[in-house]
């Protein structure tokens, strides 16, 4: 696992140099547009650099916020989400996490999860229609997967490259603003003593037009492409931390059936940390650029082809698929996996139901809760004020 981690890590590496060169190839054209001078160049490059130095900044220090405030999340407590924490605290030890994820919910019907931060800070998100889709096994592996992201460090890449694309898209919008109101390098051109210069800096000016169109595509390009490996060493994770491949294989399936369900607060730079790329509000794919996840269809047949629930079962499973294309019925489990978990065929056993995902919204809300003896539960909004309610059912008055 450490050596796939490894390898991981420096493809990371290599693609964050190509994103830098990029950036400071065009603060370099964009610096001597302005001027023709050698100085131009260098302020261009110092410029993008200083700019890149701030937003990395910012994005360690306040990133893994941001992305959360982006994606509409809303932290809950154990007290919110009792199963739910549950759950991360399990995979949290079986993975030998150094910290607990905090938990955000989405509020969302589209079934999805993403994971921010690094193994000290971090914080996991799902979607009320995830709780909803799931069982228990199945929430797990979902679980297990995110916090095998996070254990990878595959949640820093992304932070880093998506603050590296925010750069480029800064720099070439400037040039563009600066071309549109017509203040680049005009003076500079008109004022040239030399022809040689004149004909240097039409030049220049044409190809940081050019650069300042591509560069943004090619730097989405790097983001969107980078390793699949990351999802399958995931997909590994999750099935070493939870001991039953099929949790998450049976997850993925419902959750890429349920793909048509747009997911609102989705956007290019979240969609890549998702469990399953999402629809988003236009109703498109995600996935259909450059897609960093490999088709649904194959990681479920990779999971449900294991032999054994360790990373070499996973092993063994990738290469039968990806070798010679022989994969084993991946119509569902097996009746002996069932068996080790005490279930059957047609066990639906803990799975959540649209009323427990909104009663987590409303608990993170500050609604309060009172059950009546007739059996109603009824829900106090938290501006309400009163000492009692009246059961709408049996009359019977209660105290808050």
């Amino acid at each position: 696992m450490w050596q796939a981690v490894k390898n991981n890590k420096f493809k990371s590496v290599v693609l964050i140099i190509l994103m830098g060169l990029l950036m400071l190839l065009l603060g370099a054209v964009l610096g001597a547009s302005f001027a023709r001078t050698p100085g131009g160049v260098l302020f261009g490059i110092s410029s993008a650099g200083v700019l890149w130095f701030f937003m990395t900044v910012i994005a360690f220090a306040e990133g893994k916020n941001i992305l959360l405030a982006f994606s509409g999340a809303k932290e809950v407590g154990h007290e919110d989400a009792p199963q739910l924490y549950n759950l991360v605290e399990e995979m949290k030890l079986a993975s030998s996490l150094e910290s607990l994820p905090k938990i955000y919910i989405i509020e969302s019907r589209a079934p999805n999860a993403f994971a921010v931060g690094s193994p000290k800070n971090c914080a996991i998100a799902v979607t009320s229609g995830l709780i909803s889709t799931l069982n228990r096994d199945e929430l797990q592996a979902v679980i297990a997967h995110e916090i095998g992201h996070i254990k990878n460090e595959d949640t820093k890449f992304l932070t880093m490259t998506g603050v590296m694309l925010g750069t480029i898209v800064i720099l070439s919008d400037i040039f563009s603003r600066s071309l549109f109101y017509g203040n680049l390098g005009g003076r500079s051109r008109s004022r040239s003593s030399s022809r040689d210069g004149g004909q240097i800096q039409i030049v220049i000016f044409f190809v940081g037009i050019i650069l300042a169109i591509i560069a943004p595509f090619i730097a989405q390009i790097i983001y969107f492409a980078c390793s699949r490996s990351r999802e399958y060493l995931a997909d590994a994770s999750a099935a070493i931390f939870t001991r039953y491949p099929e949790g998450l294989a049976s997850a993925l399936g419902k959750i890429s059936s349920k793909r048509d369900i747009p997911l609102e607060s989705a956007n290019r730079v979240t969609a890549p940390m998702y469990i399953v790329p999402p629809i988003g509000l236009n109703g498109q794919a995600f996935s259909s650029l450059f897609s960093t996840h490999p088709p649904t269809e194959e990681r479920i047949k990779i999971l449900r082809s294991m032999s054994s629930g360790g990373l070499a079962g996973y092993n063994d499973a990738f290469k039968k698929l990806k070798g010679n294309g022989v994969v084993p019925d991946a119509s569902g489990p097996s009746e002996g996996q069932l068996k080790l978990r005490g279930l059957n065929q047609n066990s639906n056993e803990m799975k959540g139901s649209p009323r427990e995902a909104g009663d987590i919204l409303m608990r993170a809300a500050k609604f309060k809760f009172v059950n009546c003896e007739c059996g109603i539960r009824l829900k106090a909004p938290p501006g309400f004020t009163g000492n009692n309610v009246i059961c709408p059912r049996c009359g019977k008055t209660i105290k808050i």
